[in-house]
C-alpha cells in the first residue's frame, strides 16, 4: 500500500497505513475554576480566654467565627507590633505585626465584630494618654516658657550697646537653643482608621514606628491605589509590613523610622477583592502578597434569631488581658525578643520543608501565588509569637514558645493557604488559569476542531502571550482538564520550518449540545 503524500508540513504520526487518526475519545472536561475547599478556622488553636471570647461573639453576632478570629489575630498584633519581635533562627527575626483581611459580603454585622474586638485598644490608648498628659503639659508649658524667654533676649540684644552687645547675643542664642530642645511628647495613639499613606507614616514616626489601620471597610484600598494622588502609594505599606527602614523627606518635614511595624485588621466586601485584582498598580509591587486572607461563608440567611449574648466573664477577661498586654508592651523602647524552644523551631523548620515543594512554579499548589507563599513561614513565626503572648501576657518575654503553640500558629497558617488561595482566585492572580480562560474563549470564537499552536498564536494578544513558550503551561492546563488533546507530529524531511504542535478540541467547544 502506497502512503499518501503529506499535504503540509505537520502530519499524523503513527502507522503510515493509515489515512486518517482515530477518531478521539472525549470525557467531560474539568471546569478550571471550580470552588475551593476551605479550610474551617481553627478556633481551638486560640489560647482559652480568646477562644472563648472569639466564639461567644460569633454566636452573639451570628456571623463565621472565621471574623472574630482573624480580627482577634489583629488586635493581638497591634497590641506587640513594634514593640516584640521573634527570634527564628541565626540571624532571621520577625517582628509581630501581621496584615489580615476578611471578606464577606454585606450585611454580616462586620462594624459590631469590630467594635466588641476593638474597645480595649481604644480603652488602652485613652488610659494612654492619660498617662502621658502631665508630661505633655509640663513640656508644653517650659517650651512656652523657654521660648518666650529666648524672644526677650533676642529683643535686649537688638538694642543693646556695643560693648554689651556680645554677651546679650550670647545669651540669646543659648536660650533659644534651649527653648527648641525642649521636646513635647505626643498623644499616645494605636489606631488609624480612613487615613493616608502620608498619615500613615507621620502617625508611626510619631508613635515610635508603629500603627495599627482597623477597618470594617475596604476604603483603605481605594487609597492606596492613589484616590487622591492620582498613583498608587505603596511604600509606607510595603515597608511597614517587613520592618524595612523608612525615611521620607519632605519640604516642611523630615520623617525617619528604622523599624516601622504597621498592622493592618480589615474586612472588606468580595467585590473589593475583585477590583483589586483589576488594578494594575497592585500586580507586581508585592502589597497582595503581604496579606493574610480570609473568605468565610456569609451566615445570612442561616442566622439565629436570638442568639445567646456574650457572658459578661468572658467578655471581662478579654478586656483586661487585651488590656494588661497592651499597656505592658507599650512601655518597652526597646523591642521585647521572644525565642523559641529547639522543639518549636524543630517544628517551624518542618513546617518550611513542606511549603517549599507547594512554591514550585509548575505543579506547586501555591505556585501562582509564590509571593505571598513565600512569606507564609514567617507569618506562622509571627502568629507564634502573638499566640504566646496572649498565653503568658506579662511575662512572654521570660519564656520561649512552646512546641505546642507553634503548631497551633502553623494550623493556622494551614488555614491561610485555602483562603489565600481562593482570594487569589478573586483578584485573577492565578495568571496561568486567567490565560487559559482567554485561550478558551479563542477556541469557541472561532470554531476549530483543531487547531496549531502557530495558528493560535496568530489569533491571541501579544500583550498577554508574548512568546509561543508564554502558550506553553496554558496549554498543558487546559489538556490537563480534557479541553484539548495533544497530537503527534512528525517532519516530512527536508530543511523547512519544524512542524508546529496540534491540538485536537473538545467538540464542546464549538457544540454545546455534543
Amino acid at each position: 500500500m502506497t502512503t499518501p503524500p503529506a499535504t503540509g508540513p505537520d502530519v499524523w504520526a503513527g502507522d503510515p497505513a493509515l489515512e486518517e487518526p482515530p477518531a478521539p475519545v472525549w470525557e467531560d472536561p474539568v471546569p478550571l475554576a471550580g470552588p475551593r475547599k476551605l479550610t474551617a478556622f481553627p478556633v481551638a488553636s486560640l489560647p482559652g480566654w480568646l477562644r472563648e471570647f472569639v466564639a461567644a461573639v460569633a454566636e452573639e453576632t451570628q456571623t463565621p467565627v472565621d471574623l472574630a478570629g482573624c480580627i482577634a489575630l489583629s488586635v493581638l498584633a497591634t497590641a506587640a507590633g513594634g514593640r516584640s519581635v521573634v527570634q527564628v533562627r541565626g540571624h532571621w527575626r520577625e517582628p509581630t505585626n501581621l496584615y489580615v483581611v476578611v471578606s464577606l459580603p454585606p450585611a454580616n454585622r462586620k462594624s459590631a465584630v469590630f467594635g466588641l474586638l476593638t474597645d480595649p485598644l481604644y480603652e488602652a490608648e485613652q488610659q494612654l494618654r492619660t498617662l502621658v498628659q502631665p508630661a505633655i503639659v509640663e513640656a508644653e508649658m517650659t517650651a512656652r516658657l523657654a521660648k518666650e524667654a529666648a524672644d526677650k533676649a533676642t529683643a535686649k540684644a537688638a538694642t543693646a550697646s556695643a560693648d554689651e552687645r556680645d554677651q546679650m547675643v550670647a545669651t540669646a542664642i543659648a536660650l533659644a537653643q534651649t527653648a527648641d530642645s525642649v521636646s513635647v511628647p505626643v498623644k499616645p495613639q494605636l489606631l488609624a482608621d480612613d487615613t493616608t499613606a502620608e498619615t500613615v507614616t507621620s502617625r508611626m514616626a510619631d508613635q515610635g514606628g508603629r500603627i495599627s489601620v482597623m477597618s470594617a471597610e475596604g476604603d483603605i484600598f481605594d487609597i492606596i491605589a492613589g484616590r487622591y494622588s492620582g498613583k498608587p502609594n505603596m511604600g509606607v505599606f510595603l515597608k511597614g509590613h517587613a520592618g524595612d527602614r523608612l525615611k521620607v523627606d519632605r519640604q516642611t518635614r523630615e520623617e525617619y523610622i528604622e523599624h516601622p511595624a504597621l498592622t493592618m485588621g480589615l474586612c472588606v466586601q468580595p467585590q473589593v477583592l475583585d477590583d483589586i485584582g483589576k488594578q494594575d498598580g497592585f500586580k507586581g509591587r508585592g502589597l497582595l502578597g503581604r496579606f493574610l486572607y480570609s473568605v468565610p461563608a456569609s451566615m445570612v440567611g442561616r442566622r439565629k434569631i436570638e442568639p445567646d449574648p456574650i457572658p459578661e466573664p468572658v467578655m471581662d477577661t478579654y478586656r483586661r488581658h487585651i488590656l494588661d498586654l497592651t499597656l505592658f508592651l507599650a512601655e518597652w523602647t526597646d523591642p521585647a525578643v521572644i525565642q523559641l524552644t529547639p522543639e518549636a523551631t524543630a517544628a517551624l523548620t518542618a513546617f518550611q520543608a513542606r511549603v517549599e515543594p507547594m512554591l514550585e512554579a509548575r505543579g506547586g499548589i501555591m505556585g501562582q501565588i509564590g509571593d505571598w507563599g513565600g512569606k507564609l513561614v514567617g507569618a506562622a513565626a509571627r502568629m507564634a509569637a502573638l499566640l504566646h503572648l496572649a498565653e503568658h501576657l506579662t511575662k512572654g518575654h521570660t519564656v520561649p514558645v512552646a512546641e505546642d503553640t507553634m503548631r497551633n500558629a502553623i494550623t493556622l497558617a494551614e488555614y491561610f493557604i485555602s483562603h489565600s488561595l481562593a482570594a487569589f482566585d478573586s483578584m485573577g492572580a492565578d495568571r496561568i488559569a486567567e490565560r487559559a480562560r482567554t485561550v478558551l474563549e479563542a477556541l469557541r470564537t472561532n470554531g476549530w476542531r483543531e487547531v496549531s499552536k502557530r495558528d493560535l498564536m496568530v489569533k491571541l494578544s501579544r500583550s498577554e502571550f508574548r512568546t509561543a513558550n508564554d502558550l506553553d503551561p496554558v496549554l498543558s492546563l487546559l489538556e490537563d482538564h480534557g479541553y484539548i488533546q495533544s497530537q503527534a507530529v512528525q517532519r516530512t524531511g527536508g530543511r523547512g520550518r519544524p512542524p508546529s504542535p496540534r491540538y485536537l478540541i473538545h467538540p464542546r467547544l464549538t457544540d454545546p449540545t455534543t
